[in-house]
Formats: C-alpha cells, sequence, structure tokens
C-alpha cells in the first residue's frame, strides 16, 4: 500500500490539472451512459407505438420524463429524440477528447519531473554511489522505467475513473429498472476480481524481473558500443552478439510470461460476463413477455449489463498495469531514497580563497564498512604554491587520497582542511570553485570545442577561450578544425587524438584558474609526442599553483617539491627526489623501474 501511496504522490505537484481531468471523465460518462436511454422512447414510442411501462415506481422527476414521453405523438417525438442523442453525443466526444488531452498533458508533465527528479538525484549522488551501479541501469531507471509510469499515469490512471465512472452509472441505471436483477451484478465483481489479484501479482513480480534484465540489456549496450575499439580489435563480436542475443532470449521469456497473463485477463472477463448477462437476459424477456416490463426498458436493462463488460475488462487490464507500474516505482524510490555519503551541512560557509595550504589529518579511509582500510591514520600538509607528488603501487589509494580533496569522498576518520578549515564546515561549490582536475581518463561531452572548453566556466569570453587554449598547446589544431570552435568532437571526444582531448582538458583547467590544481596520471596513456605537448601544457597551467600530481612522470617527480610515497595504506616516505632515493626503499625501487622504462 506504501508503495501505491508513493506511486501517486507523483500526482500532486499536477493536482489541479488532476482535478480537472477527473472532473471532465465523470461529466464525459454520465453523457455516455445517458445516451443509450434513447432506446427506451425510440423502440417503445416512436417503433412500437407502445406506452414506456417502467418495472418498478422510479423517481418523481424520470415517472413525469416517462409520463410526457408517454403523451406525445410519436412522429413529434422522433426528431426529439434524434436531435437529443445528436447532442449528447457531440458533447460526450468534446468531453473525451477534453479528458484525454488533459490526462495525456497531466502523464507528460509527470514523466517530465520524474525524469528530472531521478537525473538531479543521481547528480547528487557521492561517487562511492556509481561505483557500485552500473551506468546502464541508472539509465534503464530513467528511460525504461519511468515509461512504465507513464502508462500507469496516463492509460491506467484514465480508465481507472472513466471505467469506475462508467460502471457507477451503468450500475445506478440497472438498479433503477430492477433491483433484484441488478443485484446479480454484484455477484460478477468477486468471480472476476479474485482471479484478477491473483494475476495482478504475478504480473508484477515478472515486471520487476522484466525492469532488471533491460537494465542488464542497457548495460551491455553501453559498454560495448562505447567499447566497440576494442571489440573489433580482439575480433569479439561473435562472441558479443551471442552474449546480447542470450540477455535478448531471456528479456523475451519474461514478456512472453507477462504478455500472456495480461491477455487472459479480457476473453475470461467477457466470458464470465457473458454468462451473467445471459441469466438475466432469460430473467427479463419472460417479463417483457408477461408485459410487466416494456421492450425498450429491458432493452435499456441489457444494453446496461452488457456495457459493464467493457469497463470490467479494462479495470482488470488497470490493475495489470498498475502491479507493473508498483515494480518500477520501487526501482526508482531506490534511487529518489538514496542519501549522498558526502553530506553537505545546511548553510554551510563559503571557503575563501587558499591563504596558507592544506592538511590531511590522521585520515582513514575504505569504501566499505565490510571492506579493509585503503589507507589508515595518515597526515600530511600540503603548502601553497607547493608541488607535491603521491607515488606508490597500483591500488595503494593515490587517487582516493587526493580524492578528498574535492570532498569525493569523505574520511571515514581525521579531518581535511584548507587554512585551518574542515571542509565539511564550507559548501561544496566554494570549494570545487577553486579546484581543477586532469585525469588520464579525460571526459570531454558530445559538443563544441569552445563548450568544453568553458564547462567551468560558461560565461567566458571567445578571447579568454582562446587564450586559455593557446597556453595548453591546442589553439594550433582547433584553428584546422571545419568550424573551429565551434566544430563538435562527438561523443566523449571520438573525433580527437588521446592527446588533443588532454590538451582540450587542460585549456579547461586553465580557463577555471584554480588555486589547487589536482593532476591524476595526465599524461601515462599518451605517445611521446603528445607528450611533450601536453608536459608543456602542463607546465604553464601548474605555474602559481598548489599542485598534487598523481604518480606522474620522473620528469615531475623530480621537480615536486615533496614526493609522498605510500605502501600498505601508510605513508612510506616524505622528501624530495634526491633524499628519497636514498632513505626510501620502495620509491628507490619505483624510480628505478621508471628510468629503465
Amino acid at each position: 500500500m506504501n508503495n501505491y501511496i508513493r506511486l501517486l504522490s507523483f500526482l500532486k505537484p499536477e493536482k489541479k490539472l488532476f482535478r480537472l481531468s477527473v472532473f471532465t471523465m465523470l461529466i464525459s460518462s454520465f453523457f455516455e451512459a445517458f445516451q443509450f436511454s434513447m432506446i427506451i422512447p425510440l423502440v417503445d414510442r416512436i417503433i412500437n407505438n407502445n406506452n414506456i411501462i417502467p418495472p418498478n415506481k422510479m423517481p418523481a422527476f424520470i415517472m413525469n420524463v416517462i409520463d410526457k414521453i408517454n403523451n406525445t405523438d410519436r412522429n413529434t417525438l422522433l426528431p426529439i429524440v434524434i436531435i437529443s442523442f445528436v447532442v449528447i453525443v457531440v458533447i460526450k466526444n468534446i468531453l473525451v477528447f477534453a479528458y484525454q488531452y488533459l490526462m495525456g498533458d497531466l502523464s507528460q508533465r509527470i514523466m517530465r519531473d520524474v525524469r528530472y527528479r531521478l537525473y538531479e538525484k543521481i547528480n547528487s549522488l557521492s561517487l562511492d554511489y556509481f561505483s557500485k551501479k552500473r551506468t546502464g541501469e541508472l539509465i534503464s531507471r530513467i528511460t525504461h522505467d519511468v515509461s512504465i509510469i507513464e502508462n500507469a499515469t496516463s492509460y491506467a490512471v484514465t480508465d481507472l475513473f472513466r471505467q469506475t465512472f462508467m460502471i457507477i452509472f451503468w450500475v445506478i441505471a440497472a438498479f433503477m429498472i430492477d433491483i433484484k436483477a441488478a443485484l446479480i451484478i454484484f455477484m460478477l465483481f468477486p468471480v472476476i476480481g479474485i482471479p484478477m489479484d491473483r494475476i495482478g501479482k504475478r504480473l508484477r513480480k515478472f515486471s520487476k524481473g522484466i525492469q532488471e534484465k533491460m537494465a542488464d540489456i542497457n548495460s551491455l549496450l553501453l559498454e560495448t558500443i562505447s567499447g566497440t575499439q576494442v571489440v573489433k580489435a580482439f575480433c569479439n563480436e561473435e562472441y558479443e552478439n551471442k552474449r546480447f542475443a542470450g540477455q535478448n532470449q531471456d528479456y523475451y521469456k519474461l514478456r512472453m510470461k507477462s504478455i500472456k497473463r495480461l491477455i487472459v485477463l479480457p476473453p475470461m472477463t467477457e466470458i464470465i460476463g457473458m454468462v451473467f448477462g445471459i441469466i438475466l437476459m432469460f430473467w427479463f424477456i419472460k417479463r417483457v413477455m408477461a408485459q410487466e416490463i416494456s421492450f425498450g426498458m429491458f432493452g435499456y436493462f441489457f444494453a446496461s449489463v452488457m456495457s459493464l463488460i467493457s469497463p470490467i475488462k479494462k479495470i482488470g487490464n488497470v490493475n495489470a498495469i498498475t502491479q507493473q507500474a508498483l515494480a518500477a516505482n520501487e526501482r526508482i524510490y531506490e534511487i529518489l531514497d538514496a542519501k549522498p555519503s558526502v553530506q553537505v551541512k545546511v548553510n554551510a560557509d563559503i571557503l575563501p580563497p587558499m591563504r596558507n595550504g592544506i592538511s590531511i589529518e590522521n585520515v582513514s579511509f575504505k569504501y566499505q564498512k565490510e571492506n579493509d582500510f585503503v589507507f589508515k591514520d595518515i597526515s600530511l600538509e600540503i603548502k601553497k604554491g607547493e608541488l607535491v607528488a603521491i607515488v606508490g603501487p597500483t591500488g595503494v589509494g593515490k587517487t582516493t587520497l587526493a580524492n578528498l580533496i574535492p570532498r569525493f569522498y569523505d574520511p571515514i576518520s581525521g579531518t581535511v582542511k584548507i587554512d585551518g578549515v574542515d571542509l565539511k564546515e564550507v559548501s561544496l561549490l566554494s570549494l570545487r570553485r577553486q579546484i581543477a582536475i586532469v585525469s588520464q581518463e579525460t571526459i570531454l561531452f558530445n559538443d563544441t570545442v569552445r563548450n568544453n572548453i568553458a564547462y567551468g566556466k560558461r560565461d567566458a569570453s571567445q578571447e579568454e577561450i582562446e587564450e586559455a587554449a593557446k597556453k595548453a598547446f591546442a589553439h594550433q589544431f582547433v584553428d584546422r578544425m571545419p568550424e573551429k570552435y565551434e566544430t563538435k568532437i562527438g561523443d566523449r571526444g571520438f573525433r580527437l587524438s588521446g592527446g588533443e582531448k588532454q590538451r582540450i582538458s587542460i585549456a579547461r583547467a586553465i580557463l577555471l584558474n584554480p588555486p589547487i590544481l589536482i593532476l591524476d596520471e595526465a599524461t601515462s596513456q599518451l605517445d611521446s609526442e603528445s607528450e611533450r605537448y601536453v608536459q608543456e601544457a602542463l607546465d604553464k597551467l601548474m605555474q602559481g599553483r598548489t599542485v598534487v600530481a598523481i604518480a606522474h612522470r620522473l620528469s615531475t617527480i623530480k621537480k615536486a617539491d615533496k614526493i609522498v610515497v605510500l605502501e600498505k595504506g601508510q605513508i612510506a616516505g616524505i622528501g624530495r627526489h634526491e633524499e628519497l632515493i636514498k632513505t626510501c626503499p620502495l620509491y628507490e625501487k619505483l624510480n628505478r623501474m621508471q628510468f629503465a622504462l
């Protein structure tokens, strides 16, 4: 029930539009039920030229209408009935268009808002969340799961109210004509409702499996399409085809199980409804033959009973769609309920420009509670303007230690400070505006060169962008592009070489002009020529800044004011290059290996 309430909560921001839609549905449903009442005067008075005979004493206003119709000449009555029928049908269809448009608008607004809430939430989560979730799975939540919610908030909600109104009006009509016969109708609901509920529960289970399988397919697609160069290089097209075929077949099987249960509801409902209809028809034909009720009244009652079958069938379909939506809703709220591990203090202080330096005090860190510590009780001072290199074996936590400075993660214990201020006390915006990161995996967007360089400073002028590109040795190759700075560089900068992508990234950092710079193996994957250009760009970028360089090339390490050697979660040595060669065996070994390369 709580899950269902949370699903309906998506309607809350648009409650005025929702109320208007429901009211329009109510009026259109009334007119749809009322239009069939034209059967009575048409059959009894106009065709058979008999009086309308109600089976029971009806409300006074209805009896007055029946008396007037009975006392009206059928030639006079014919155009009145025809015109009335046309007017009712026109009004009903105008109202049907109105509520369908309103509900369409409502569902699209909800989808817009849910997608935005999911995207906003994903952007607000800390980096550790993404280490546990696949990118394709998150994309599936925003696309596939949200589309299922759309069905529930458009078709299902529309049919829930619309068909409920129709059932109410048809039942009222049946009760007004014959109470005993109408009571038989109520036996119909539990006969249909019990299997409908069981099928719905099974559908919910299958739907969750379908959504999870779609997430697997999205993840596989994302991996293989983004890694198509590797797939082709190792001639693994057939292997990936088989992997996709397996996932696709599993999805097909789950969908067919779901479809089988979806399509069994309408025929089952119709057969049961038809049985009840035949029983009632037999009951009423006898009464018509005994002249206890007019044929027109019988026709209207029978139309009312038969008209109940379609709404009941659609209500069954509503239940199926809702069960699927509830499964999707659980997955959506898994994201919406997630809490960032890096919490921002309410009314956090603004961090002023750094004056003295960064201090890491007795810091310990591990990714999850059950994991071992990456490092423990580490302390480090980084003075303003220093170039500090962090080195050590692979997996020792070099990048993790640097990532504590922009608060991508928070330490388990200990504090990270800038100018003596605990970073947990300041806003993330004021902190990260003072830091630029250039990493080995250059992240560029499928946008223009200009917008990629200006990503950290959206209001930068063209002159500022070109100046940053020149300092990063990027202007020369950008100027040769077809549309220069307005050239789109493709998905993840696919149209650029590794060195060109890295220089665009450096230009982005230069334009931001931060006091703190983090270099994470920025030249490790480049060829010699590209490395030379990038290294020159990095030298310009590092001038006058506080720099933390992770496992950088020997030339940078030698120039460092301070080299920090990490080993087994501890600092094995701190000092300049010449000192550590003599005092730190691990650094001497790393230096020897790098020099040999």
